[in-house]
């Protein structure tokens, strides 16, 4: 049995008229909406094949049919047409790259948000990572009376800020002079590389301020694991509820505690890393609890060896051909806004 043009276009009819109303979609329906000029007599025998064929189901003996995992498969590696943004869509985007931000983690929360709120889905995204984080660029600077500010900048650029209380803090004079002891010691080092000898000269250096090193590095050790570990934001989980596939109890629990789990979303950001868009369907998902949801991913690059990615949950009726238009617009400008944050970065420690 061929899959014809005829059939092709009462599946991507079903595909369409589903996606749009979660109804399950008759012959008449079809006929009405569609104008393919055959009669819903000739549309009830293409669906009974493309049913038999696999690529849709009826739910129900006298309900419609509604697309297959294979259907959306189908659709999405051959008929789903590319979807340029809308303005409202593009200033959405651009509103992310509008806010001054100077932190890699305050930019995942707000990318997540943003595209949760624009798509209506459940957002995952996690922070860039490399695969061993060294130690570019070490920052001292004085804060208020009671603690200075650290910043740790790795040579992936990953960066973090540490509060250090020091009860009386120096003057800027000295803090600038310890900021230097660090430098010399830690930079190019892995945190594996910050042996005994190395801080016993520090203490040395740092005299009556070697009270200082303990709170150090602790900071730096926390910096560089969290440097070389996926961090997961997420965004939305709540918009699940709103779509009827997941009005029954069971399947909603089962979703929210797989969301839940950091873990899982991690292996599963992980695993479509190397690809610069992935789309898994419904029963293609290797995790049980998302085998009523699709999920799109996409990766963005800070640098070749350092890397996050995107992904978007939602039910397989998603609108695919919006949420990769989105996904694609979002990948472009969080590229943009890392590489202003490692150009800013790169200018302070110049000046510095």
């Amino acid at each position: 049995m061929s899959l014809n043009d005829r059939k092709i276009q009462i599946l991507q009819a079903i595909i369409n008229d589903y996606i749009e109303t979660a109804e399950p979609v008759g012959s008449r329906t079809i006929a009405k909406k569609y104008n393919l000029g055959i009669s819903s007599a000739t549309i009830r025998n293409e669906m009974s094949d493309l049913e038999e064929m696999g690529f849709i189901m009826q739910p129900h003996a006298s309900s419609g049919r509604i697309p297959s995992d294979l259907g959306y498969r189908l659709y999405v590696d051959h008929l789903m047409q590319k979807r340029e943004l809308s303005l409202d869509e593009q200033g959405y985007l651009q509103s992310v790259i509008s806010r001054d931000i100077s932190q890699i983690d305050y930019l995942m929360e707000e990318t997540a948000k943003v595209l949760s709120a624009l798509t209506n889905y459940t957002t995952f995204i996690s922070e860039p990572v490399g695969q061993r984080a060294r130690i570019k660029q070490i920052r001292l600077l004085p804060l208020d009376m009671a603690s200075v500010l650290l910043v740790i900048v790795t040579e992936d650029n990953f960066m973090k800020n540490h509060v250090i209380k020091v009860g009386t803090a120096p003057d800027d004079d000295i803090i600038f002079q310890i900021g230097t002891y660090l430098n010399r010691a830690f930079q190019g080092c892995a945190l594996q590389q910050i042996d005994q000898g190395v801080i016993q000269r520090l203490q040395i250096e740092l005299g009556d301020y070697k009270g200082l090193l303990g709170p150090i590095l602790r900071a730096l050790e926390n910096t560089m694991q969290a440097a070389e570990k996926v961090q997961v934001h997420m965004s939305g989980a709540k918009n699940m509820l709103a779509f009827p596939e997941f009005s029954d109890i069971s399947k909603a629990k089962s979703l929210f505690q797989t969301l839940e789990e950091k873990d899982v979303l991690v292996t599963l950001l992980e695993e479509s890393k190397c690809n610069d868009l992935q789309i898994l369907i419904g029963s293609e998902n290797t995790v049980q609890g998302m085998k009523d949801c699709s999920v799109i991913t996409a990766t963005y690059k800070l640098s070749d060896d350092t890397r996050g990615t995107i992904g978007i949950v939602g039910p397989t009726r998603m609108d695919y051909s919006q949420v990769v238009s989105v996904l694609n617009g979002m990948v472009k400008n969080i590229e943009r806004v890392l590489r202003n944050l490692t150009d800013n970065n790169n200018k302070d420690n110049k000046d510095g």
